[in-house]
């Protein structure tokens, strides 16, 4: 391992997305070199075109080794991924060969991570119909990196400077979202999200807990998966040490953060912890059909290894137009610092 500047795996993500452009741009950033020795995991001639593409002046050192990086500013190291036809992977297109190496690009940033040949992972978006499509059967990056960490609990936390989501379900029907409202969860995600948050330098956090129904249930009358499971979860983590409040009507939970009450708040499903931090985080520029702003990071807490992502998907619309912005990327990657320093 590092011992200065950790070295971070950054993964290529769907070469017929946004990916390989953001990428490249953040490896132009001089500030990403101040703070890590990053190493793009994907293929070289697809990284080599990109390059060409946006007429940077970086050159494409492909290697076979981690150990053959060489971390200079002005280089993009790319650890190369066979790609049988390149060439045939076009922007915008769902594809099996598109799916497989961004796949492929995950696996081998663990494995290296696991080896400790690298000190963190930073992942770029993956369309997952693409890596279904090449055989690849996961729901997602964090399904992945559980699946080839053996890592039995674990969970997604979005990050950004005002507000800290974790979530007890992701990538599942929202009515099965419902039957994994359970106490033994909940009490786990807040472990969970209490080490993560120690980890990003908040000595004692305080959590807010959403319920699942409207007005968190409003004593039983619109469900009672409140008092069944979540009040019992909030009452015992409280009891084992933990700095616990809730469960909170999901429409004020969420304010209250924001504001400074929470340093971290635990979501129920997906999309009730994805909305708010997005409304946040990411900013429409209606006039150039494009996000001016796409701030945030997703983490998967309780692996073995550092894992942080960009929180947005691939973006086939905009990719190949050079118009993409790495500011997610850069602000996963000191994430990923941040994470390795605690």
């Amino acid at each position: 391992m590092s011992k200065t500047k950790p070295i971070l795996a950054v993964t290529m993500g769907d070469p017929a997305g946004i990916g390989p452009e953001i990428a490249v741009k953040a490896f132009e950033d001089a500030e990403v070199h101040k703070v890590c020795k990053p190493l793009l995991i994907g293929n070289a001639a697809i990284m080599l075109r990109i390059v060409e593409e946006l007429k940077s002046e970086l050159k494409v050192n492909a290697i076979a080794n981690a150990s053959e990086a060489g971390f200079r500013f002005g280089e993009i190291d790319v650890l190369n991924l066979d790609v049988e036809n390149p060439d045939s992977i076009k922007y915008g297109q769902i594809s099996a060969s598109a799916g497989d190496i961004a796949f492929r690009s995950v696996v081998k940033a663990i494995e290296l991570a696991l080896s400790g040949e690298v000190d963190g992972t930073v992942t770029n978006p993956i369309n997952k119909k693409a890596i279904n499509t090449a055989g690849h059967h996961f729901s997602g990056h964090t399904e992945i990196y559980a699946h080839y960490t053996n890592t039995p609990k674990y969970a997604m936390l979005l990050a950004d400077e005002k507000l800290k989501v974790i979530h007890v379900s992701t990538h599942v029907s929202l009515r099965k979202a419902c039957d994994l409202v359970q106490k033994n969860r909940i009490l786990d995600v807040v472990h969970i999200l209490d080490e993560g948050l120690k980890r990003l330098g908040i000595k004692n956090p305080r959590i807010g807990v959403a319920g699942l129904n409207p007005h968190a249930g409003d004593e039983g009358l619109f469900g009672d998966e409140e008092i069944k499971e979540i009040i019992p979860a909030v009452k015992e983590a409280n009891e084992k040490g933990f700095n616990v409040e809730g469960p909170f009507p999901p429409d004020t939970l969420y304010a209250l953060a924001a504001g400074g009450k929470f340093d971290g708040c635990v979501a129920m499903y997906h999309d009730q912890g994805h909305i708010p931090f997005k409304l946040i985080g990411f900013v429409w520029d209606d006039k150039n059909g494009t996000m001016k702003s796409v701030k945030g990071v997703n983490i998967t807490l309780g692996l073995p290894i550092i894992r942080t992502s960009v929180d947005h998907g691939t973006a086939f619309e905009i990719a190949g137009n050079g118009i993409a912005s790495p500011e997610a990327l850069v602000y996963a990657i000191n994430y990923a610092v941040k994470l390795y320093k605690n």
